[in-house]
């Protein structure tokens, strides 16, 4: 089944193979109200894109199989205005220029400030809802 915008409006896909790291950040948007699609493993989250309308997307950047640049660079191929927010524990320049080139929302370096993220993810989630797509970048504090 394919979902409309409208129904999946509200929600983030958040892609990371750390499963430590993936039930701190849903709950962390969970607690912020926001309603969370979980993935472990970067190939079933873009089988579900491929499937399924995704307006906003929360992905590790160094994952095993697929990295968080090769799921921005799918996402930009199959949806019209992507909003992904990229999150890394690794201050990679090289990999945060490519990145940004390609086109995050955000782009946020472990750890990082919860208001910020959420503030992020809530900007993400209303550009998805008829605003324009915008580009920022968060270092550590």
């Amino acid at each position: 089944m394919k979902l409309t915008e409208d129904t999946a409006a509200g929600v983030v896909s958040l892609v990371d193979d750390d499963l430590t790291v993936l039930r701190s950040m849903g709950r962390l948007l969970a607690s912020d109200g926001i309603e969370v699609r979980a993935f472990n493993k970067p190939e079933e989250f873009l089988a579900h894109a491929s499937a399924h309308s995704v307006p906003v997307v929360v992905t590790d950047l160094w994952m095993k199989g697929v990295t968080g640049l090769e799921i921005l660079a799918r996402m930009c191929a199959i949806s019209p205005r992507p909003r992904v927010i990229v999150i890394t524990a690794r201050d990679d320049i090289a990999a945060r220029v490519t990145a940004m080139q390609i086109g995050p929302v955000a782009f946020f370096t472990k750890p990082f400030d919860d208001e910020q993220f959420l503030a992020a993810v809530h900007e993400a989630l209303a550009q998805a809802r008829h605003q324009p797509l915008t580009t920022k970048t968060w270092k550590k504090g």
